[in-house]
This record gives C-alpha cells, structure tokens and sequence, in this order.
C-alpha cells in the first residue's frame, strides 16, 4: 500500500516539515501534486516528479524533484512553490489566528503535468500550517491613522 505523510501533520507556516512517499516499487516515477484553497476559494498548487529510491521510497528531503514546479533538492519545495491557477492572484492568510491553510498532498503514479478529474491518486493526505501559535492573543491597534495588531505570546 502506498502512503505519504508530512512530519509534523499540524505545524506553523514557516517552520519546515518532512514528506515522506512509502510502498512504490523500486525506481518508479511518480508526481506528488500539492494544492490548498485560499479563503475566497482561489487554487493553489505544486507538482514535483520524483523517482522512489530501491527501497519504495521517496522523499523530497533527500531526493531531487526532476521536475515538476522546481527541479533539485528542495525539501520545502511542494509548499514553496505553490503557484495561483488565475493570474495575479497571491496566496494571503487574513484569518491568521483562526484556521490553517489544509495543503492537500496526493501522489499520482508516473508524470502528471495537468491533473484531471478522473485520474485517482495512490495516497494522499493532510498538512495543516498554521500562521499563529497556540494560545497567541491578537490584540488590534488603531491610534489615529496607525492600524495593525499586536500579536502577544501566551
């Protein structure tokens, strides 16, 4: 059975985490497909084309995307370079303190430039990331023209 997993499953936004592919057959090309939507429902994805290692295994840690949305060892690739289905449109999280962002990571066997409806992945899973730490208070700032939010640890 094919599995992927990202370590750790709920982690904040800038701090990196691990994906790891399991149960592939020894050299068999694969693309791992990233995607979230952001809160007016816009796509957001990623791809990176990976060969599993003798053992069934693949992980962007240690192995180099051969393609995909980046090319080379770029462990935090699949978050990094998740790009707008529509043009112009920039990933931006206004509920910082309120939900994550869900990146959905699904593995397709061989090489996928275009997903299609039809086409079922072989695992997948769920990571959240989280712009704000638990138990952080939001306090807003307005003073005269000033706006922002102070953010408190707990």
């Amino acid at each position: 059975e094919v599995t992927v997993t990202v370590t750790p499953q709920s982690s904040l936004a800038d701090r990196p985490v691990r994906v790891l592919v399991r149960g592939l057959s020894p050299s068999q090309l694969v693309t791992v497909w990233a995607w979230l939507k952001d809160e007016q429902g816009e796509r957001f994805q990623a791809r990176g084309f990976f060969r599993a290692d003798g053992s069934g295994g693949g992980d962007p840690g240690r192995h180099a995307a051969l393609g995909g949305s980046y090319t080379g060892l770029c462990p935090m690739g699949l978050f990094w370079f998740l790009q707008p289905d529509a043009l112009f449109r920039r990933l931006v999280k206004r509920d910082v303190a309120g939900s994550p962002f869900l990146v959905h990571l699904e593995v397709f066997d061989g090489l996928h430039v275009e997903m299609t409806p039809q086409e079922r992945p072989l695992a997948t899973c769920e990571a959240e990331r989280w712009y704000v730490g638990p138990g952080v208070q939001r306090v807003p700032i307005k003073e005269g023209r000033v706006r922002g939010a102070l953010f408190l640890p707990p």
